[in-house]
């Protein structure tokens, strides 16, 4: 029986000490810091990049449809006009009532 106490004393392991968790520091320290601070510049840079971009691609689609309707104004007013027939013609505004006098 004493062999199996011993055997059993032996078998289960003592506790290892362990560290306290308030002695122990946490901080990615400096270069942590830095690598953050890089990749934080990158990323703004990065969005005011695409911000100009996108602004670039709209203001160059506006000026292509102007310059779209100014080719089709040009075109129509180049094409000769048929002359109006009189069935199509609006009819001239009456004139307005005299004013009363008072």
């Amino acid at each position: 029986m004493h062999i199996l106490l011993l055997t059993l004393l032996a078998a289960t392991p003592s506790p290892t000490p362990s560290a306290d968790p308030a002695e122990t520091f946490y901080s990615p320290g400096t270069i942590g810091f830095i690598m953050t601070f890089f990749v934080t510049a990158g990323a703004v840079a990065l969005i005011f990049d695409m911000v100009r971009r996108i602004r670039r691609v709209r203001y160059r689609a506006e000026i292509s449809e102007k310059l779209a309707a100014e080719k089709v104004a040009s075109v129509e007013e180049a094409k000769p006009k048929p002359k109006a027939s009189a069935a199509k013609t609006k009819p001239a505004r009456p004139a307005p009532p005299a004013k009363p006098k008072r």
